[in-house]
């Protein structure tokens, strides 16, 4: 049963995860932080004045309708106090007073690796991105990211694509669709994976939300990977989270003529693990893709399918595979250069290309 005193106050502006505990300890239950007088709860180390007539402020109905709104939504409020609270996320500074998440709340118990990159990606990065979120799913590990567009989307999408589990963090309120390009991920990420969020359902994001949100990502795996990031990508501020949080960082090392490969080859510069293949991130877990661990036709994207169909045993040039799959030919060729990478097709001089095996 939902804690409403507890998510009242814990959604009072200005009272952040120290004074939370401060008056929960002092007064025992939450519900007895309102039925204190002013002055007691000014008392109190780190309430102020104006903290402690916004405590007196705040409204029970107002939490109710606000729960009522999420559980229409198809959300669930989380506690610490909540065994379904993820565990990882317990543990780390600043952690969370309050989450608000959608779907299926068990992939929040399990190991995860968070994969994060830039919103201007290149064709590589796409490429690297689904290889290695279609290795770490299939590998049973979650995935956990942003739903940002770029390397975010691609991140959900491919591991959800491989028959394998992903949590996506929103910086924003459940019913929130942000980018709205993402509307299709957001339902099938609410339906296959998990949707989690610290912000109230219908809450729209700003400026402050998105590094707040990284803390999360982050939080909530051993492994922080990133995929590709520019210089001052926001990936980077995830990156800084996972080191305060004494979390792994790999990244993916990329051309050094390509803007987006720069942030990434600096990570590994300054010390940062590289990932060239995805055993190198599952060996932290303690798991490994054999030889035999080419992606299946299951664990391939519908596109993918597609392009493995239309191959068959002949030999098509990039042309021909743009026009069968009606898509332009940065897209078709970031398809194919990812079935390479994984060992799915072989690309002969003059953009010809042909499956490398059966499937």
């Amino acid at each position: 049963m939902t804690d409403l005193a507890y998510v009242t106050l814990a959604l009072v502006p200005g009272i952040g995860p120290a004074r939370l505990a401060a008056l929960c300890e002092t007064f025992r239950s939450a519900q007895r932080v309102f039925d204190t007088p002013l002055e007691a709860l000014q008392q109190v180390p780190g309430i102020s004045k104006a903290a402690a007539s916004a405590i007196r402020n705040a409204d029970l109905a107002k939490t109710e309708k606000l729960l009522e709104r999420m559980r229409a939504l198809g959300g669930t409020v989380l506690t610490p106090a909540d065994p379904r609270f993820p565990p990882a996320l317990r543990v780390i500074p600043d952690r969370p007073m309050l989450l608000f998440a959608s779907g299926r709340l068990e992939l929040l118990q399990q190991p995860a690796v968070a994969v994060v990159g830039s919103r201007d990606h290149s064709r590589y990065g796409t490429a690297v991105c689904r290889q290695f979120a279609s290795g770490i799913a299939s590998a049973g590990l979650v995935v956990a990211s942003g739903m940002a567009r770029g390397i975010d989307a691609i991140a959900h999408t491919a591991a959800l694509d491989a028959g394998g589990a992903s949590v996506g963090v929103l910086g924003n309120g459940l019913g929130v669709v942000y980018p709205s390009a993402n509307k299709r991920l957001y339902d099938r990420m609410a339906e296959q994976g998990c949707l989690l969020t610290e912000f109230p359902p219908g809450e729209r994001p700003n400026a402050g939300s998105f590094p707040r949100r990284n803390r999360l990502i982050s939080g909530l795996a051993r492994v922080t990977l990133v995929i590709e990031a520019g210089a001052t990508s926001g990936a980077l501020i995830t990156v800084d989270a996972a080191l305060q949080q004494g979390r792994d960082v790999f990244a993916v090392p990329g051309p050094i003529t390509q803007p987006t490969s720069l942030g990434c080859n600096k990570l590994i510069q300054s010390g940062a693990s590289p990932a060239l293949t995805v055993n190198d991130v599952l060996e932290r877990y303690d798991r490994h893709m054999g030889p035999d661990a080419v992606p299946s036709a299951t664990t391939l994207s519908a596109r993918e399918q597609q392009v493995v169909a239309y191959l068959g045993d002949a030999e098509r040039h990039v042309d021909a595979i743009t026009e069968r799959l009606a898509t332009t030919p940065g897209d078709a060729l970031a398809i194919l250069t990812a079935l390479e990478l994984r060992g799915v097709v072989t690309q002969e001089p003059g953009k010809w290309f042909r499956l490398s095996r059966s499937l």
